[in-house]
Order: C-alpha cells, then sequence, then structure tokens
C-alpha cells in the first residue's frame, strides 16, 4: 500500500530505532532522564524559548498551554477551522472550561483587524479572552504556510492587549523549510509553541510545548494531572532527537513530491486541487467524477492506495519520509488508469 493518509504513519528510521535501544535513562518525574533532558534542551533553543517539555502528542501539548494559560469562563481566539478548534474532542471547554472565540481565516491566517475586534472588553457579559492561538502550518487549508507578517500583527496586537499566543505548530518545521527560515524566527511571534515529532520529522511518538521557564514549570504540573507523566522516556525521546538533528532538511523532498503528485492530479480530468501546496498537503476535489470522497478514498484502497477524507467530496494526499517519487508516480498512474 501507498500510504497517504497522513505523515503520522511515517515508521522510525534505524538510526531512531538504534537511538531507542542505546538510550541512557531516568524517572522523568524527577527530571531524571538524560536524554529527555538533551530533547527539551535541544529543542528550546531551537525554538529560541527558555525551556521545552516533552509530552505525548500534539493534542495534549496543546491543551497543556490552553490549561496553562487560562482561567474557567475564558475565551480563546482560534482560527475557525483550526486543529484546536476541530480536531481535539472539544477538550478545551471538556478539561480548561474555556469556549472557543472563532475567526474565519484566508488560507488559514486569521485577518489582524479581525483578532483585535474580537478581543473582549471588561464587561460583565462577556468571558475574558485568555489566549490567541495561531496554526502553523494550517491543516485544514492544505498545509498553507502562514506569513511571518501576519503572525507579527497579530502578537504585536495581543502584546498590547496583555494577552498570551499560543502557536499549534504541529507542523512548524514544514513551515520553517518552506519559508526557508529557522524556527526561532517563526517561534518568536508567539509566546508558547507546540510541535509535533511524529508527523514529518518521522519519530514514533511524541511533542514538544515551549516557552518561559515559568510557563514550563506550570506546563509540567498540568502535564502529570493529565496523566503525562512519563518515566524511563528516554527511549521514546532519543528518536526525537534523532529526528531535529537528521530530519529537518529533507522536509524539502516532501514538499518537493507534494508539487509534483499536485501537477500530475491536475491533469487528471475530473480531480481538481483546490488549495495552494505550500508544503506537504494536497486537497482534491472529486464531486466532478460524480464520487463522494468516501467512494473515491475506497476505490484507491482497492488499488493500493490510501488517503484521508476531508469533508463529503474533498480527499487530502499527505507526503512524508515513506513516500518515494516512485511512489507518486505510481499514485498517478493509478488514478489516471481507474
Amino acid at each position: 500500500m501507498i500510504d497517504l493518509r497522513s505523515d503520522t504513519v511515517t515508521k522510525p528510521t534505524a538510526e531512531m530505532r538504534k537511538a531507542a535501544y542505546e538510550a541512557e535513562v531516568g524517572d522523568d518525574v524527577y527530571n531524571e532522564d538524560p536524554t529527555v533532558n538533551k530533547l527539551e534542551e535541544k529543542a528550546a533553543e531551537m525554538l529560541g524559548k527558555e525551556a521545552a517539555l516533552f509530552v505525548t502528542s500534539g493534542t495534549q501539548g496543546n491543551q497543556i498551554a490552553v490549561l496553562t494559560h487560562c482561567r474557567i469562563g475564558n475565551e480563546i481566539i482560534v482560527e475557525e477551522n483550526s486543529h484546536i478548534f476541530n480536531y481535539e474532542g472539544a477538550a478545551i471547554s471538556a478539561f480548561a472550561g474555556v469556549q472557543p472565540r472563532t475567526i474565519r481565516g484566508v488560507r488559514g491566517a486569521m485577518n489582524p483587524a479581525d483578532v483585535e475586534a474580537a478581543i473582549q472588553e471588561d464587561d460583565i457579559h462577556a468571558g475574558e479572552t485568555g489566549l490567541i492561538c495561531i496554526e502553523n502550518t494550517h491543516n485544514r487549508a492544505g498545509g498553507a504556510v502562514v506569513s511571518l507578517e501576519n503572525m507579527e500583527e497579530i502578537y504585536k496586537i495581543a502584546s498590547k492587549n496583555h494577552i498570551p499566543v499560543h502557536l499549534d505548530g504541529a507542523r512548524l518545521f514544514n513551515a520553517a523549510v518552506a519559508l526557508q527560515r529557522p524556527v526561532k524566527d517563526i517561534a518568536k511571534y508567539t509566546d508558547t509553541v507546540q510541535f509535533c515529532l511524529s508527523k514529518g520529522l518521522g519519530a514514533p511518538v511524541g511533542s514538544i510545548i515551549a516557552g518561559s521557564e515559568v510557563f514550563v514549570k506550570q506546563a509540567r504540573k498540568w502535564r502529570k494531572r493529565l496523566g503525562g507523566g512519563m518515566r524511563q522516556a528516554g527511549i521514546i525521546a532519543a528518536p526525537g532527537l534523532v529526528a531535529l538533528q537528521t530530519m529537518v532538511e529533507r522536509l524539502a523532498i516532501d514538499h518537493k513530491n507534494a508539487r509534483k503528485l499536485a501537477d500530475g492530479l491536475m491533469n487528471i480530468n475530473g480531480i481538481k486541487v483546490v488549495n495552494q501546496v505550500d508544503t506537504n498537503i494536497i486537497l482534491v476535489d472529486v464531486s466532478e467524477r460524480g464520487l463522494t470522497s468516501n467512494q473515491f478514498a475506497q476505490l484507491l484502497k482497492e488499488n493500493g492506495v490510501l488517503v484521508s477524507t476531508f469533508g463529503p467530496q474533498l480527499v487530502r494526499f499527505t507526503t512524508h519520509y515513506d513516500v518515494s517519487v516512485e511512489s507518486i508516480e505510481k499514485t498517478l498512474q493509478i488514478i489516471k488508469d481507474l
């Protein structure tokens, strides 16, 4: 099977497996796992933040950030198609007791003027704005890169109003490679940031959240409350360290493969690529074929290709480390034949 469902399906490299086997470990709840400590220090350095924390998943990282920044009854400003709002089981409400204030974005980017207008005034009828969240790259916008100019404007507005900014940077390194900038150039327009080790970077598990030392100290307690305190976690942190050291620059290959796939799909009758392909995600409308996304995905599955459905007519293709140029060419041929 050619698996284009998500970059979460990547298998760890041989170097990652070896690092996991040889990892020096300790009890991370006591801050005594040297491999976890190295991973957190490396991540904080790359992001330009004071400290970082290894967590089990991107969703857990985002929820810890919301819990740390906000109080019950706050509002958080999010883009209406953001992962935090659509794909995390309403956890911001279930756990943090906050409600989302959604803003319609353009290719995942919120208009700074809309963000400013959404900030609640001091009013007994309203929940105070406790946090502004940005997603970069933006999943539902097809891996779109939010510009640094947009992030800077929102960050200035937030700072003026004494509101923290959190970046859901699950695919932050894809954004950095697409922009040809170090990740700290993106992270500097945020107070806190989360990124996944287990997507394009290819590690088997885990994410990082980072910010000030005060934030991370509080976040560590929330991680414990959520059952995320890990013991000899160096075994799973070691592949993450390898990922940061060896898997960042090669993301450009995934982006190149995605553009090759998109170009090929656009030449097939009844297949419409609906997003600008900035990184490793292609969104395709199959309605002109008279098929639903589920029917199209099933047809591909029967012929050796796995994709994700993204709505009644939309299908998502995602390139990653385990997808070669040959896999792209084979996928295009299969779809042409069908």
